[in-house]
């Protein structure tokens, strides 16, 4: 009984910080490390990689729509082309920043809109994986399970780690809750385990409704930006080790 346990970090910028990452580091197992397109500097970035490879955990890219001002969660429409660039172009400074430090990027998963959109939409979602393919194909594509982004990857012949949110509430049609409706985000610490719980123990995504779409699981998010992340993410490590699940990096979940 193996599970990662990411959360995606680094997304400070200049004098503005978010989350608690130091904290987060030492719970979670992945990091998914903002690239400067919807949060991140070239500094924070560095710091984020160098605060992970001393918790021994595994480095990702997160990157995003070019939308700092909506912390990359408006939806934009951008050319094949030009989003693959932007794409590759993320995950090589984050790469950079991961080799500066003695370190190798092991996986990449989109952020905010981009991922959104690309979980119900194909051609998007070929996009990106194109993207992360062309710049190393033995990364992992971290992607929401039973998504077009998870069909995208193994199209295109990379691993992908199949994700579910513990801190998000989902719709019938495996999607996340938007965020401007109700129950969408969960704040609740018990509420947060117990929902992972319910997806891990009946072996797949479990919405709003009750209704279960059975999915493979491989790794569970954590979003460093939802208040009260550190003490979610603490309770939810406890149980899962207590249930006697073995929390490890993305590249022993997968393979």
């Amino acid at each position: 009984m193996k599970i990662n346990l990411n959360a995606d970090l680094g997304e400070s910028f200049g004098a503005w910080k978010m989350g608690e990452d130091e904290a987060l580091l030492q719970v979670v197992r992945s990091a998914n490390i903002a690239c400067g397109f919807h949060a991140g500097d070239p500094l924070v970035m560095r710091n984020t990689v160098r605060t992970a490879l001393a918790a021994g955990v595994s480095l990702g890219a997160h990157p995003a729509y070019p939308d700092l001002q909506g912390f990359g969660r408006r939806p934009l429409k951008m050319a094949p082309a030009e989003l693959e660039a932007a794409v590759i172009y993320q995950v090589g400074a984050l790469a950079g920043m991961a080799a500066a430090e003695g370190g190798r990027l092991t996986h990449v998963k989109p952020h905010g809109a981009l991922n959104n959109q690309a979980c119900e939409d194909a051609a998007l979602a070929d996009t990106v994986a194109r993207a992360v393919r062309a710049f190393d194909r033995e990364l992992i594509l971290l992607a929401p399970a039973l998504s077009e982004l998870c069909a995208a990857g193994e199209r295109a012949g990379l691993r992908v780690a199949a994700e579910i949110f513990a801190d998000r509430a989902y719709t019938d049609a495996a999607t996340l809750v938007p965020r401007n409706q109700p129950g969408a985000v969960i704040h609740d610490h018990d509420e947060l385990v117990a929902h992972v719980l319910r997806m891990l123990e009946a072996g797949g995504i479990v919405a709003q409704s009750g209704k279960l779409m059975k999915t493979a699981m491989h790794s569970i998010c954590v979003h460093g930006d939802t208040l009260g992340a550190v003490e979610s993410a603490r309770q939810l490590a406890e149980t899962l080790k207590a249930k006697g699940w073995d929390l490890v990096d993305l590249p022993e979940m997968v393979g």
